[in-house]
């Protein structure tokens, strides 16, 4: 059972005081991205018989051709594609780089190095030949962020130098220790871009929906990336990825998950879409939620004593709140106690392992309905200095308070 500590209590209700300004600010966005999603779906027309799904080759799935629409809608591009075939974030993001780009042309990402799991994509496993971007001879180059915000000079240098056929952002942060990348940043790095290129821009769009009232696409990218198991699935879609921007990009990426004979017609799913139209259209809402929860961690720890990233007042643009605990057995213990607090799994006792595709050992807790859903509450973290763990998700604020609050006085002392 989980006990309430007064104290925590006590901190906590004072610091939902001092957030009420921030919290406006999120029901306001929530309710344009809402009218957003709920146009989307008017205008196209949907009807319970787009829920049924397909079998064998899967032509003439109308669902799936419905669900692509309404998402080509909410980003405001030309083509999308949305598939329960697409296991996660990452399959959706080696999808678009082994698509788009051919052997001996360069991708620049301007945001730094990516996080853990996409560096077998791109450099592969020593010794072996895995398909990735290496092994096909693509190049791969990075320009790193200067406090948290794109360096042009260095930008503009490396695309003159390499002539890349792809720039690619990560608008999430990852385990980098730095608030996600927001519209605005996104908006005047894409401008100067254009000046000297006309190189393809990819988003990687992963924990950035719905968080701000506009989306990359609405400021010039031509192609953005994310998981349903993240916020585009409100918690509800079991499983799934998308692909939204420019029609030619959307071709050339189905016929690299498909095949060049096929491309987006194929591919079926018997159990149906329903699950999918109804976690879009509850994303505004359960992102409101979760970004709510990320003030409150903010708000709640800071005046503890950590850093945190964001800080109360930041400017949000992903649900996460990197949290310095610079102390191992704090990071497991808080992770431990949002375990706890979860729905599912809660007497699971976490322990730092190896998972793929990370570098050094992780801690993870995941109590969720769909299993690695990161829009649900879960915390996260690699067992290395400064031992950072990252807060994420919720499927309602007063689950989320619960959680921090179980948290909270597992690290906290003088609160035992």
């Amino acid at each position: 059972m989980i006990e309430i500590n007064n104290k925590v209590l006590d901190l906590i209700n004072s610091c939902e005081k001092e957030c009420e300004e921030q919290f406006k600010e999120i029901e306001r966005i929530e309710f344009e991205n809402q009218l957003k999603v709920l146009n989307a779906f008017n205008s196209n027309r949907v009807q319970a018989f787009h829920f049924i799904g397909s079998t064998g080759y899967g032509h003439n799935d109308i669902g799936k051709e419905k669900i692509s629409d309404v998402f080509k809608d909410i980003f405001h591009t030309e083509s999308a594609f949305v598939s329960p075939l697409i296991s996660c974030g990452t399959e959706a993001i080696s999808h678009t780089l082994l698509g788009i780009l051919r052997p001996r042309d360069t991708m620049l990402c301007i945001s730094g190095t990516p996080y853990d799991t996409l560096k077998n994509i791109l450099f592969g496993i020593k010794g072996r030949d895995v398909g990735s971007l290496k092994d096909y001879n693509i190049r791969y180059e990075e320009v790193d962020l200067v406090d948290n915000d794109f360096d042009i000079k260095k930008i503009q240098k490396a695309i003159k130098k390499y002539s890349p056929k792809m720039i690619y952002i990560q608008r999430s942060r990852g385990y980098s220790l730095r608030n996600a990348l927001n519209i605005s940043q996104i908006e005047r790095v894409i401008k100067e871009v254009r000046k000297f290129t006309k190189a393809y821009i990819v988003v990687d769009n992963c924990y950035g929906e719905f968080t701000e009232e506009l989306e990359p696409t609405d400021v010039g990218a031509d192609l953005v990336v994310g998981s349903l198991l993240k916020n585009m699935g409100g918690g509800i879609a079991p499983t799934g990825g998308y692909i939204a921007g420019k029609s030619e990009l959307i071709e050339l990426i189905s016929y690299k998950m498909m095949s060049p004979a096929l491309g987006v017609d194929n591919g079926s799913y018997e159990p149906g879409y329903k699950a999918f139209f109804e976690g879009v259209f509850v994303a505004p809402h359960v992102v409101a939620q979760a970004k709510k929860v990320v003030v409150l961690a903010s708000a709640c720890l800071n005046k503890l004593g950590y850093i945190t990233i964001p800080k109360l007042g930041d400017k949000l643009s992903d649900i996460v709140c990197c949290i310095k605990f610079n102390d191992k057995n704090k990071l497991i213990n808080f992770t431990r106690a949002i375990q706890f607090a979860s729905a599912i799994d809660s007497d699971s006792v976490l322990e730092a392992s190896d998972m793929d595709g990370y570098e050094d050992k992780i801690i993870m807790a995941s109590g969720s309905f769909n299993q690695g859903s990161s829009i649900e509450l879960s915390c996260d973290g690699p067992m290395r200095e400064p031992y950072a763990g990252f807060l994420q998700g919720s499927l309602s604020y007063a689950h989320g308070k619960i959680g921090l609050m179980n948290a909270i006085s597992a690290i906290i002392d003088q609160y035992d």
